[in-house]
Order: structure tokens, then C-alpha cells, then sequence
């Protein structure tokens, strides 16, 4: 069978296995759970390997996705790190040899796997074949995934005691009472920062940077630390006191309404919170119209103004692409029908906000591009599948006794037989959707 009716057969089986009720022996649910545990860890080795097809190749952006992390996400529903996690194991794989053939051969669980994948991320070859070997003899001592995991977070001091390179910590001798931050100069001009903070700066720390440390969106590809660092700059050079919080309600919330104002994201505020923030930050008025403002440009002005945008922040929360999550203040401000096509006009019911992936992607394939608007005025853009697309495999009924039979059906064999290398092992396959 092909990797192609493999894939379908555990779907199908899988689909029928989740209707079933549970055996009424807790001692046969308990093997069966321990037996189907094993089963997803092989199934996640297969999918590690067609993850890193994708990534390879680049596939998930002729689909319309920016990134392979957006691609689960959005079409699978996974959660962010369940995504990187995986994304992880199929990136690293070729560097963690001896962890993909034992994942493959079922001798280790899933989550070892992963757990060792995310600790060689950044270590060299060197290092990663060395952190690999440690890691894997801490598995074989019984050491739970958790806590390979917090010895994969101190890898390279490890490593280093291993070797019999390890050195003194100086700065232990600091002690824990006093705050300290040490920096250095680098000849490139950088700067190298260290340090430590006692427990009540970092509570500073972590309600000042954490809520600048989030992720700005799907395309976001920054870890925790160089986000950290991007929000440390921002708040020493002064970027968060500029910080702009938009509440939208109307006139009879703030004159002591009882409807909920709500946030650009959606989320709704209560009527007297809202009346609150108007109170200590002033009212601004946006007039969602042609008022005084001009929202309607035409063809003479190419680029949004500063108040067409704000009026698109207002209506849309995120990318207008239907799954995309990029939020709005974050987005390009896009042409519904294309500036260059000569058929587009700055006018504020003909614009939407997007990311600067789909805007790129909208403009060269417009043809993949479903545009749909609500009765809100808000735009929905939908990424329809690419045109060389195969028609869905001809469904199998895998239930039929005769799919299963010798005689009837030349692909199974009755006889056990040594599995073979493939043929194809090694060789450019082309890519499916």
C-alpha cells in the first residue's frame, strides 16, 4: 500500500475506533490505553517526517499560509506549542538521527522525543550529538520526560561537566539579596547583559516586559528571549508610554447606558469600566462616515490616512484572511479590488486590513483570493486551494473483508516478509497538497 492509502487506513481506523464504547474490564482499558499510546508515538514519528516535507519545500504557502506554525494552527486547530513542539522534532530530526530511529522502532515515547528535540534547538552539530547521547542515557535511567526536559534546559552546562570543562560560577558570590545587572560592550558594537534580579524587581520586570513579550501574530517567529530583549529596548526607549488602548461604544454607553463598549480584539467591556477609561483618558470621536474626516479618497491618494486606518483597527480585530490571526494594528492596509489593477480607491468601504504575508500573497494570485463582506462592513477573505490540486483518492471501504484477502487481492501478503529499504529512499519526491 502507499503512504497515501497507509494515512487514509489509520484515519478510517482511527474514526471508528473513537465511536466505540469502552470495554467494561478497566484492566483491558488500561493495555488498550498503553497500546494505543504507543500507537500515536508512531504516528507522530510519520507525521514528523511529512511535517518536514512541507517545511522543506515550502508547500503550505502556495495554500496560503505564511508559515508552517500558521499551517497547523489554523487548518489543524493546534494549540501554539503543541505547533512548535512539532515543528521542533521535524525540523531537528536529521540532527537527532538516533532519537528518530528509536521514536520510529517505537523504543521511545513521543514526548522524550520531542522534549530532546527542543533542547538541541540551538547548540552546534558537535554539541547536539554530544546533548543527544546525555540525554538519551538519562531516558534509559528512567528519568521521567519532565525531567529530561529540565536537564535539557541547562544542556550545555551538562555538557561542560561531562567534558571536565565546567568553571566556577563568579557570580554566585554575589549573593541573592541585591539586584545586579552586568554589561559588556562587544567589538560589533552590541552589548552583552547579565544579571540577576531579586524577587521584588522581578515582579517589576514581569509586569512591565511580559505583556510586551507576546507574540505579535502566526508570523511571528521570534523566541520568548528575543522578544524580551525587542520589549526591553521598547521600554527604555520610551515606545510604551505611546501605547494607544482603543475602547469602541456608542454615545448612550457614556452617558450611562447599560450596552458594553468592547476592545479593537473583541473583547467586551463593561459599560461603567468603559465610562471609567473616558473618564482618566479623554474621548476621542471616531466618525465612522464622511463627517469631517476624510475617509474617502478616491484615486487621487494611494496610502491610507492615519484615520482610515484607525477606522479599519476599529471594525477589524485581525488579518481579514479567514483564520489568520495577526492582530489589526499589526496588519498592511490592503486595496479590496487592487490599487494596481486601476480598479481600486482609497475610499474606507474598499479597504481591509491584512498581514504582510496575505497582502503579498492577494496580490500575486488574486484569482485564489474569495472576497466576501458582512453586513458590518467588514471584509472576509478566503484562500481558495490551488488551482493543480488533485481530485480527494477514491474512498476505500478498508471493512471489506476482500481488501484484507491473499487471493483476492494481490497487495497483501499472507507470508511475513522482511521489510525491505524503499527504492525511492533518497530521491526528490514532488510534493502534494
Amino acid at each position: 500500500m502507499s503512504t497515501s492509502e497507509l494515512v487514509d487506513a489509520a484515519a478510517t481506523i482511527a474514526a471508528e475506533l473513537a465511536q466505540r464504547d469502552a470495554p467494561d474490564s478497566a484492566a483491558v482499558c488500561m493495555r488498550a490505553t498503553e497500546t494505543l499510546a504507543r500507537a500515536n508515538d508512531l504516528h507522530e514519528s510519520a507525521l514528523a517526517t511529512l511535517i518536514a516535507r512541507v517545511d522543506a519545500v515550502g508547500e503550505m504557502r502556495r495554500w496560503g499560509y505564511p508559515s508552517v506554525r500558521s499551517w497547523l494552527r489554523s487548518r489543524l486547530g493546534m494549540r501554539e506549542a503543541r505547533a512548535k513542539e512539532r515543528i521542533n522534532l521535524a525540523r531537528q530530526r536529521h540532527r537527532i538521527g538516533e532519537v528518530a530511529r528509536r521514536l520510529a522502532r517505537g523504543d521511545i515515547s513521543y514526548g522524550y522525543a520531542a522534549t530532546i528535540a527542543s533542547a538541541v534547538t540551538r547548540l552546534d552539530d558537535d554539541d547536539c550529538a554530544t546533548a543527544q547521547d546525555i540525554l538519551l542515557d538519562l531516558a534509559g535511567q528512567g528519568f521521567s520526560a519532565g525531567k529530561v526536559a529540565a536537564f535539557g534546559s541547562r544542556i550545555t552546562d551538562l555538557i561542560a561537566e561531562r567534558d571536565g570543562t565546567e568553571k566556577p560560577d563568579p557570580d554566585s558570590r554575589r549573593g541573592y539579596e541585591l539586584s545586579w545587572i552586568d554589561s559588556t560592550r562587544s567589538l560589533d558594537g552590541g552589548r552583552y547583559i547579565k544579571g540577576w534580579l531579586n524577587a521584588e524587581d522581578a515582579a517589576v520586570w514581569d509586569g512591565t516586559l511580559a505583556p510586551l513579550a507576546k507574540p505579535a501574530g502566526t508570523e511571528d517567529q521570534r523566541d520568548l528571549s528575543e522578544r524580551t530583549a525587542a520589549a526591553l529596548t521598547n521600554v527604555l526607549a520610551g515606545g510604551h508610554k505611546a501605547t494607544k488602548v482603543t475602547v469602541i461604544c456608542d454615545l448612550d454607553t457614556l452617558t450611562g447606558g447599560t450596552a458594553p463598549a468592547r476592545l479593537t480584539d473583541g473583547t467586551p467591556i463593561p459599560a461603567e469600566q468603559a465610562r471609567r477609561i473616558a473618564l482618566n483618558a479623554g474621548v476621542a470621536p471616531l466618525l465612522l462616515g464622511r463627517g469631517h474626516i476624510p475617509l474617502y479618497l478616491g484615486r487621487r491618494v494611494r496610502f491610507a490616512t492615519p484615520a482610515q486606518r484607525q477606522v479599519l483597527e476599529a471594525l477589524n480585530p485581525s488579518c481579514a484572511v479567514q483564520g489568520c490571526e495577526v492582530p489589526g494594528p499589526l496588519c498592511e492596509v490592503d486595496h479590496v479590488n487592487g490599487w494596481a489593477l486601476g480598479n481600486g480607491r482609497t475610499d474606507i468601504d474598499e479597504l481591509a486590513l491584512t498581514c504582510g504575508f496575505h497582502n503579498r500573497f492577494k496580490a500575486t494570485n488574486p484569482e485564489h483570493v474569495h472576497i466576501a463582506k458582512d453586513g458590518d462592513g467588514r471584509y472576509t477573505y478566503r484562500i481558495r486551494p490551488p488551482s493543480d490540486t488533485p481530485a480527494p483518492a477514491p474512498a476505500t471501504d478498508l471493512w471489506n473483508p476482500d481488501l484484507w484477502n491473499p487471493a483476492t487481492n494481490h497487495r497483501v501478503r499472507s507470508r511475513p516478509r522482511r521489510l525491505r529499504p524503499n527504492p525511492t529512499r533518497g530521491r526528490r519526491q514532488a510534493a502534494g497538497p
